[in-house]
């Protein structure tokens, strides 16, 4: 499935009093990665909810495998894992500069209705960007 690469750089105030970063940042790395994945396929989140749907987070798993440090530069794979019904999932790979594997993550998001707030059926032009 299609796969796209985003750098994140870490800053100083994403780590803790180990000078690790903290675990709660590695959701908006992911975030981070995700947009740019949409964005590179030509989908703008913001028209996206501007058309009324909304993608919250279902599911979030990760794995921290190696610690990361203040001013690494981390190297985030975000790949589709199947094209989306209702949901749509995403596998993370999370490297540091040396290539090691540093996190996994995988996401779950749910396409929402944002006036009636109940799911719905990925959207036609979405779908038909996923496919190519």
């Amino acid at each position: 499935m299609k796969s796209h690469k985003t750098l994140v750089k870490v800053r100083y105030a994403e780590t803790d009093q180990m000078g690790v970063v903290h675990h709660g940042n590695y959701p908006q790395y992911l975030e981070i990665a995700r947009l740019e994945w949409l964005s590179a396929l030509g989908i703008s989140y913001k028209n996206m909810e501007e058309e009324g749907i909304m993608l919250p987070v279902y599911e979030l798993n990760l794995k921290y495998i190696k610690p990361v440090t203040f001013d690494e530069n981390l190297t985030i794979e975000t790949r589709l894992r199947e094209l989306p019904n209702v949901k749509i999932t995403f596998n993370y790979s999370v490297f540091n500069e040396q290539g090691d594997l540093v996190t996994s993550a995988t996401s779950v998001l749910v396409f929402m209705d944002s006036k009636t707030r109940r799911p719905v059926r990925c959207p036609q032009n979405i779908l038909e960007k996923l496919k190519d």
